[in-house]
């Protein structure tokens, strides 16, 4: 299997676990945790659901214009959602506030990720 169909495959997964994490959170975490901690857990939620189509993205120009950029963006968009929205979960789940330190460098990720598909883009074919 090749680079490009992993991430696609990891992109599908990141976008169904986002859905059923979101169900989860909606109808069975919202009576075990409080508001404050639910609106976190579904933060991680959205960051995971939107980077779930970003690593897609990147996947897909990886396979188009075979640019090594898109391959550093997509692998930045796996350690963000890990690193981020996991983080998240752990802390909403857990109430470990420690885990909290793990998030900015999931954010930090998602950005390099982001940066990575814009110098991809400028980079001429």
């Amino acid at each position: 299997m090749d680079k490009r169909s992993i991430f696609y495959i990891i992109g599908s997964l990141f976008g169904l676990t986002g859905i059923a994490l979101g169900a989860f959170g909606a109808h069975s975490l919202k009576a075990q945790i409080s508001a404050e901690m639910l609106s976190v857990f579904e933060t991680g939620v959205r960051y995971q659901m939107y980077h779930a189509f970003a690593l897609i993205v990147a996947a897909w120009f990886l396979d188009v214009r075979q640019n090594r950029r898109f391959e550093v963006a997509a692998w930045l968009f796996v350690a963000g959602v890990v690193l981020f929205s996991g983080s998240l979960y752990v802390l909403a789940i857990s109430g470990i506030t420690s885990i909290g330190i793990v998030t900015p460098l999931g954010g930090l990720a998602f950005l390099g990720g982001w940066l990575s598909l814009v110098l991809g883009f400028l980079k001429k074919e």
